[in-house]
């Protein structure tokens, strides 16, 4: 039994507005919006929906999970760039420095992501949302190789990736030290393949936690990795 990557989830204080933002800068429309406030994007070629999350947490640091979108020349670099402040992004500096070949942005809540120079080989064919970058330990690659039953694809100098088996959107993982908790951060959705509870008992084995809070108007149960990143686990669908 494995399960199935759903979601990426924002935390989001306007989850209408961040769904907009996305939306445009994605190329993709919104979806269905759920009675608990969830806002949602689907149709994008990854495989899985994006969602928005109401939430009254505040951003106090930078973003452990992020966003690496990818360019097929420089000019789709610019055109990339350009549409996203337009929608509401600014650049942000989170260290990469002047001659940096990628453009790092921030989305209306302040969200980090990256604008990815073309000719990247680690991203090539994982279409435009090539990879969810995150900070984290070589160990949390690891349970969510197991967790998702996708393949490493990178694991070297304690950076670890993984992809599905049918391509799309890289999940990557740069090493230690591990960023402090950001307050508000992106998520992930999973969906039992089979018996929900069977599948708690799974990922508890595999080094998850199970996190003290009530079930969702989804269902969903409350755990964290072993890096103690949130994320959520719903019946099957």
């Amino acid at each position: 039994m494995t399960s199935r990557l759903l979601e990426l989830s924002f935390d989001a204080r306007q989850p209408e507005r961040l769904a907009d933002f996305w939306s445009g800068v994605l190329g993709v429309q919104r979806a269905e919006e759920f009675c608990d406030g969830v806002a949602l994007l689907s149709g994008n070629d990854a495989g899985y929906r994006i969602g928005f999350r109401p939430t009254q947490a505040r951003k106090v640091a930078q973003n452990r999970l992020h966003f690496d979108l990818t360019s097929s020349s420089p000019e789709d670099q610019r055109e990339t760039v350009a549409r996203a402040l337009a929608l509401g992004a600014r650049h942000a500096d989170v260290g990469q420095g002047p001659d940096a070949s990628h453009v790092v942005l921030a989305d209306p809540e302040g969200n980090e992501f990256c604008v990815i120079e073309p000719g990247n080989r680690f991203l090539a064919g994982c279409g435009f949302i090539g990879a969810l970058a995150c900070d984290g330990s070589q160990a949390v690659g690891y349970f969510w190789s197991e967790a998702l039953g996708w393949p490493l694809v990178w694991d070297q100098d304690e950076e670890t990736a993984v992809q599905s088996p049918d391509g799309g959107t890289k999940l990557t993982w740069g090493g230690p030290p591990l960023m402090p908790d950001p307050g508000k951060d992106l998520h992930l959705v999973l969906a039992a393949d089979g018996d929900q509870q069977a599948e708690v008992e799974r990922l508890l084995s595999l080094g998850a936690e199970h996190l003290d809070s009530p079930r969702g108007a989804d269902g969903a149960v409350l755990l964290a990795d072993p890096d103690g990143n949130e994320f959520r686990l719903l019946t099957h669908r």
